[in-house]
């Protein structure tokens, strides 16, 4: 007997599959221009030929023009003269195209996006493997480019919200911040834009920064200097848990961290040690759904995309990991939480398209 199959949702599937290698072809392409300055040579000049463009940048004039043409079809840049010999064909990348490509203090700068996704596709081998054994992949082996991805793509928010949106819900702790000298710790700091935010906003306050990957913990430090925070900002290659930190802290906050640890309980624990009297832990996380529904919506879809191929093995590298997973649910937090011997558990009112902040407790 043969099976009936439905016709609409095989043809559905088809075309999804269809328009998903569209993008990620074009998303491969947004890498290339994004690793090899080409958006930013095309945002320097008002028009730009192929061979413009393989001088400013110094690449081969025969893949400027494939690139440049797959740019205008892909619609991120516009033809201004199109001429029958394609060597002549001028190009002009748009101002609100420029902002999204080349503008890394713009909250719609999202050409990071591109490296990270690049990271994932140099790391498959290791990804499929770990399915295989149920072991992990270690955070450093997805390169530079996921380190560099994430930084870029969150430095935008940590600048223009963190002190403006995310640290006024905790009103008590910003006068904290704001009247008397304090000290804030952020834990898996990355490459050090949050801890530089709140230092550039609390001139009262010294941030220390801790993270467990020694080249973001070298990056964060080169950004201090720049940032000219150096003074207020110390970034360390360390455990938090450290008994010398005990007690000292009026916050500590977990941005983007706490579902790629093996053990956040652990991690939470110690955030909690941290605390001075009166002080509290600020977590701003991935804003999923609260419950797993089937099919989701885009954002559940974003993220779902990254845990299997890097947040969970990332976590799994360790024995007895939590696996969490990029997909940590708002119950999942408070249970961590509770375990970690926190009281309360507070979802903040912040609107934000893609995290979620909770105020943790003693």
């Amino acid at each position: 007997m043969t099976a009936t199959v439905e016709t609409g949702r095989r043809d559905a599937v088809v075309e999804q599959l269809f328009q998903a290698t569209i993008g990620a072809l074009e998303l491969l392409h947004v890498y290339v221009g994004d690793r090899l300055g080409l958006y930013t040579a095309l945002s320097e000049a008002s028009e730009t030929t192929p061979a413009d463009l393989a001088a400013r940048a110094g690449i081969a004039e025969r893949y400027a023009r494939e690139w440049l043409e797959e740019q205008a079809v892909a619609g991120f840049v516009d033809v201004t003269a199109d001429d029958e010999d394609p060597g002549a064909r001028r190009y002009r990348l748009p101002d609100e195209v420029a902002e999204v490509m080349t503008d890394p203090d713009s909250l719609n700068y999202l050409v990071p996006l591109a490296p990270l996704f690049a990271s994932i596709g140099q790391s498959l081998p290791a990804v499929l493997e770990a399915f295989r054994s149920g072991g992990g992949v270690p955070y450093a082996a997805y390169g530079e480019d996921l380190r560099g991805g994430i930084a870029r793509l969150n430095r935008p928010m940590f600048l223009h919200q963190l002190a403006a949106d995310w640290i006024p819900a905790l009103p008590d702790i910003e006068a904290r911040l704001t009247t008397s000298p304090a000290h804030v710790a952020d834990l898996g700091c990355g490459a050090g834009w949050s801890s530089i935010a709140i230092a550039r906003a609390y001139p009262a306050v010294h941030v220390d920064g801790i993270d467990l990957d020694e080249a973001s913990v070298a990056e964060a430090r080169h950004n201090a200097e720049a940032a000219g925070v150096a003074d207020r900002v110390s970034f360390g290659y360390r455990d938090a848990g450290s008994p010398d930190l005990a007690g000292r802290y009026d916050l500590v906050t977990f941005f983007e961290t706490v579902h790629d640890m093996a053990d956040p309980v652990a991690a939470l624990r110690a955030g909690r040690a941290l605390l001075a009297p009166g002080g509290a832990v600020l977590v701003g996380d991935e804003k999923v759904a609260e419950s797993f529904t089937a099919p989701g919506d885009d954002l559940e879809r974003f993220n779902y995309g990254w845990s299997a191929l890097h947040c969970l093995p990332a976590a799994l590298t360790e024995a007895d990991s939590a696996g969490t997973g990029t997909v940590m649910r708002p119950d999942t937090l408070r249970s961590y939480a509770d375990d970690a011997g926190f009281a309360t558990t507070t979802v903040l009112p912040i609107e934000h398209d893609f995290w979620r902040f909770y105020r943790l407790d003693p």
